[in-house]
């Protein structure tokens, strides 16, 4: 019976990849990085100025009170979504179809990223609402129903997002968590796909609180192991860093390899590859990240933007470099034939031998499995936005679980160009979104920097703000 309900559901969604996926992406693209550079530009270059900040948000912020995150906990259940798939095998492609000037356009875009990131969290704590557990959620649903006052919009982004998180996303990741296990210990599919959906029940079935502690306890030890790996391969090889950097410069502007479609007269293939890859993993703008800088408890909601910026932050310009790092001293990353995960799991292979398949294949299970958990997280949000009601929720659930196991068994360039396609509808309604209520956060911005100037510690007041007041439908949250 699931075997026959995956295949119908794989044509139908074939036929909207070929219908809407290019179109969908040449609009995305450009909309993804213009908003990026309006925030950079509007917000004084945030990124650039309070990032040392950022830093101590995310490690002093205040303690978690009832069910609610501290920015640490929200921190690491937006790098869990972040951090997996996108980091590995996304920055494999970039660099096979688009050569290794990508890893310097996947810098950019996370550099004007971090603007968008910062703008979209910091509008989800404004707009956020209290359960009667105490617990915190909000989102782009959230911000588009109360400051823009756009119910339609508002619940069509739900959907989309729910889609998207719930269950394109995660049947990536399971497709991704099958094709590295197969290669490196020749697991089937079938009882991967099983195996994943038996453990995501037992954590989703868990809520959000545990979400967050599963996410702030693996996501660092995983980081952390990737980045020690990738230490140790630039320290066999340092002799090297230094033509492998100049190679990322020089092929950057090399703009006689031209992208083809409606880009083909204006950008390389470099270019092009590394924007859409490096959106597709830091998901800056995409509207994920807002709903767990939502749940978490602060005094400020720029707060908890700087905290999300600095996830995109070390996405792509820490974990995405060190994947490009060791790809680029390998021997052999040319060409269409070796990308995705086996060119990863090629280039551990030159450093460091069979271990690094083997390697490479564990990190992805902890990395996919853990953006799996955090994705969940954010769908569910979004599903409660709808309707909060609970056999939604175990519905929602079980469509989640449905689609963990799709993607361990269907082809896929089905599922990742699914994933593509619904993510960019779902990123165009948060960009245009937040431009419309940038106002608001440069008045955020400016009353964050002010109390800092003044060596207070930022806290906001929502009564000195009477027309942001009028807009938010739970004010007693910011007394």
């Amino acid at each position: 019976m699931f075997s026959e309900l995956s295949l119908r559901i794989e044509a139908i969604l074939q036929w909207l990849i070929t219908t809407f996926d290019e179109p969908l992406w040449n609009l995305t693209i450009v909309i993804l990085l213009g908003v990026g550079l309006f925030f950079t530009v509007t917000t004084g270059f945030v990124q650039l100025r309070l990032f040392p900040r950022s830093l101590r948000e995310m490690w002093f912020g205040r303690a978690a009170e009832g069910s609610s995150l501290t920015p640490f906990q929200a921190f690491a259940t937006g790098l869990a979504s972040r951090v997996g798939v996108g980091n590995v095998s996304g920055v494999a492609t970039a660099i096979a179809l688009g050569g290794e000037g990508a890893v310097f356009w996947m810098w950019v875009t996370a550099f004007v990223g971090m603007a968008s990131a910062f703008a979209e969290s910091t509008l989800a704590q404004v707009f956020k609402i209290q359960d009667k557990d105490g617990s915190f959620r909000g989102g782009p649903a959230y911000y588009i129903t109360q400051g823009i006052r756009s119910k339609s919009l508002a619940w069509l982004f739900a959907v989309i997002f729910i889609f998207t998180y719930g269950c394109a996303f995660n049947a990536v990741q399971a497709n991704s968590i099958v094709e590295a296990t197969k290669n490196a210990w020749s697991w089937q599919s079938e009882y991967v796909g099983v195996g994943l959906v038996v453990l995501s029940a037992l954590i989703i079935w868990g809520g959000i609180k545990r979400i967050a502690v599963f996410s702030s306890t693996i996501v660092p030890v995983m980081a952390l192991f990737y980045l020690i790996m990738a230490v140790i391969i630039l320290g066999m090889h340092i002799d090297m860093v230094p033509q492998v950097i100049a190679g990322i410069y020089r092929s950057a502007f090399n703009f006689d390899a031209a992208a083809g479609g409606f880009f083909g007269a204006l950008v390389s293939k470099a270019m092009l590859m590394g924007i859409k890859r490096g959106l597709y993993s830091n998901e800056a703008g995409m509207g994920s990240a807002p709903n767990a800088a939502a749940a978490a408890h602060v005094r400020h909601p720029a707060s908890q933007g700087l905290v999300q910026m600095l996830g995109v932050f070390v996405d792509t310009m820490v974990v995405c470099s060190c994947t490009a790092i060791i790809i680029l001293l390998s021997d052999n990353y040319g060409g269409e034939h070796l990308k995705s995960i086996s060119l990863t799991q090629n280039a551990l292979r030159f450093h460091i031998g069979e271990f690094g398949v083997h390697f490479l294949a564990f990190i992805l299970l902890l990395f996919a499995f853990s953006s799996i958990i955090g994705n969940y997280a954010y769908a569910e949000s979004n599903v409660r936005f709808l309707k909060n009601k609970t056999w939604v929720v175990v519905f929602f659930r079980l469509c989640v679980l449905f689609f963990i196991y799709f993607g361990s068994v269907r082809s896929g360039n089905v599922v990742w160009n699914f994933a593509d396609t619904v993510m960019a509808v779902m990123a165009i309604i948060n960009l245009l979104a937040i431009v419309w209520l940038s106002p608001i956060v440069w008045t955020l911005v400016k009353d964050y920097q002010t109390q800092l100037k003044a060596g207070k510690e930022p806290e906001f007041k929502l009564d000195a703000y009477p027309e942001i007041r009028k807009k938010v439908f739970d004010p007693r949250i910011w007394k």
